[in-house]
């Protein structure tokens, strides 16, 4: 690969920023109160910091399509490949009702009616309409491609930089406030205990979008060196972006009236202390809603992609038809399904405490992703003795596998403190059916697995050759003889060597 397409360390952290840069978590990083830098610590070093670099191995040891799925087919079997495909799609059920929670309030904030954005109800009807709309609409157009650069604008930098100039000037006037989430500080305040531990999961899926970053090290100049730098880089400027705001804003609110789903209360309460004029919090809320909106239209297609890999290759039923796919990459299928187990999810907020359904959505996501990079990490350490013959363009450590069952032990520990402390600050309610949905999405695939038939895979075969014929291109994966007759491995399944949007312009 040549100077003229290689990316510079700087062009690198900004991809990084895009990647794992949100606001969603302030609120829940705020009810910590001093906590939240502990708990910002343990999820760097035991959570973002050694998944990034065991993936950032995988990704250029193993590159191209398939990313997660690739990594663990290749370093366990292709049925624990499937699971990971299935969890990193099913995620996406409790994970989109969680980012599209705050579009309620934010639209009841930009009309200058906060009740009704507080209403369960309203919040509810919000998701679903919603979601529909950016369905229908991602079937038409590639929204990821149209709206990638205004939602991460009007939905991360802008109201950052709205929350940091109203909350720093209103910690100016008051000072630390003894009544707030926040308060005086002690020393004994920085130990994670009690009701903060509820917050922990949420806080840890602030990164969860660096697993991705391993598929840029071959684009990167010098990327041995550059992307350890990048990551720390970008590490840092998340956790201040994380950090800062939410301090300003654990300053002003009380643990009994803070909303967890709700990024502009903050707003509400800096104008009122500076004595500002509320429409700053109407054109807050306005423009929130609709990077929220515009990001929400881009992440519906993104894990779809992987179920359509998983569809060509014969792993789920034909007759969801899984496989079928337009001229954008977009499975219609696909994407009516999980729109339909969204709607199922958002059904929960029919339940009148917000605030506990927001967290149960945002702990079951992060448990899907626990499972997803338990088993990452286990595939990581076994390719390290089973596969010595592949190069590793990064690799963790010069030699030997010290650091690499260093981090994988990091990882580890962080992955059972998230679960553990996920389920025992839970309500039980709530962790009962945490645990539920968790073990019911990752024991399907193995069903689905044990049972798959070989007409599933020659199904797909045929709508491949059919398809690539009237468009004349070569699909993303072909399928060998031997797979179709249900014998097949990773060396039966041919993938390209090109990205997921590359694949789709091609």
């Amino acid at each position: 690969m040549s100077d003229r397409i290689k990316i510079s360390l700087s062009t690198f952290v900004g991809i990084a920023m895009a990647l794992i840069a949100s606001v969603r978590s302030i609120p829940q990083l705020a009810a910590t109160g001093w906590q939240m830098i502990i708990y910002m610590i343990i999820s760097v070093v035991f959570f973002a910091l050694p998944l990034a670099l065991m993936c950032g191995e995988l990704g250029a040891m193993l590159p191209g399509a398939g990313g997660p799925q690739r990594w663990v087919r290749r370093g366990l079997s292709d049925k624990w490949g499937f699971v990971v495909a299935w969890l990193l799609w099913a995620q996406m059920f409790p994970g989109m009702v969680m980012v599209a929670a705050p579009l309620g309030p934010l639209f009841g904030n930009t009309i200058s009616n906060i009740p009704l954005g507080n209403n369960h109800w309203f919040v509810m009807c919000s998701i679903i309409v919603v979601y529909w709309f950016v369905t229908l609409l991602n079937l038409k157009f590639d929204m990821a491609k149209i709206g990638g650069d205004i939602g991460t604008w009007l939905g991360i930098y802008i109201p950052i930089v709205f929350m940091l100039v109203l909350g720093i000037g209103a910690m100016i006037k008051t000072g630390i406030r003894p009544g707030m989430v926040l308060g005086t500080f002690h020393w004994q305040e920085l130990l994670p205990q009690g009701e903060s531990l509820q917050y922990v999961a949420s806080i840890a899926f602030i990164f969860c979008g660096i697993s991705t970053l391993g598929v840029y090290i071959p684009r990167i100049k010098n990327s041995t060196r550059n992307f350890a730098r990048g990551l720390m880089i970008a590490l840092v400027v998340v956790v201040l972006m994380n950090l800062i705001p939410a301090f300003l804003m654990g300053n002003v609110v009380t643990s009994s009236n803070i909303q967890l789903a709700n990024i502009s209360q903050p707003i509400i309460l800096f104008c009122d202390i500076l004595h500002w004029p509320l429409w700053l919090n109407n054109v807050f809320s306005c423009m929130s809603f609709i990077g929220v909106l515009v990001a929400l239209s881009g992440w519906v297609t993104g894990p779809s992609q992987t179920m359509i890999q998983v569809a060509n290759e014969g792993l789920v039923p034909s007759s969801w038809r899984f496989y079928k796919h337009n001229e954008l990459g977009v499975s219609k299928p696909i994407l009516i399904a999980q729109a339909g187990l969204i709607t199922l999810f958002a059904l929960l907020y029919a339940l009148p405490d917000v605030n506990q359904i927001f967290m149960l959505m945002t702990n079951t996501t992060t448990m899907f992703y626990v499972v997803v990079y338990t088993l990452i990490a286990i595939a990581f350490i076994r390719l390290r003795y089973e596969a010595k013959e592949l190069k590793r363009p990064y690799r963790i450590g010069k030699k030997g596998n010290g650091l690499a069952w260093m981090w994988a032990i990091f990882l580890w520990s962080g992955l059972i403190f998230i679960a553990v402390t996920a389920i025992a600050a839970s309500s039980r309610a709530s962790a009962v059916v945490m645990i539920v949905f968790t073990l019911i999405f990752a024991v399907f695939p193995l069903i689905l697995h044990h049972f798959r038939r070989d007409r599933w895979a020659v199904t797909a075969q045929k709508y491949l050759q059919n398809y690539s014929r009237e468009h004349r291109v070569i699909p993303a994966v072909q399928l060998r003889p031997s797979l179709v007759r249900g014998m097949g491995d990773e060396s039966d399944i041919v993938q390209d060597s090109m990205e997921p949007e590359d694949q789709l312009r091609s």
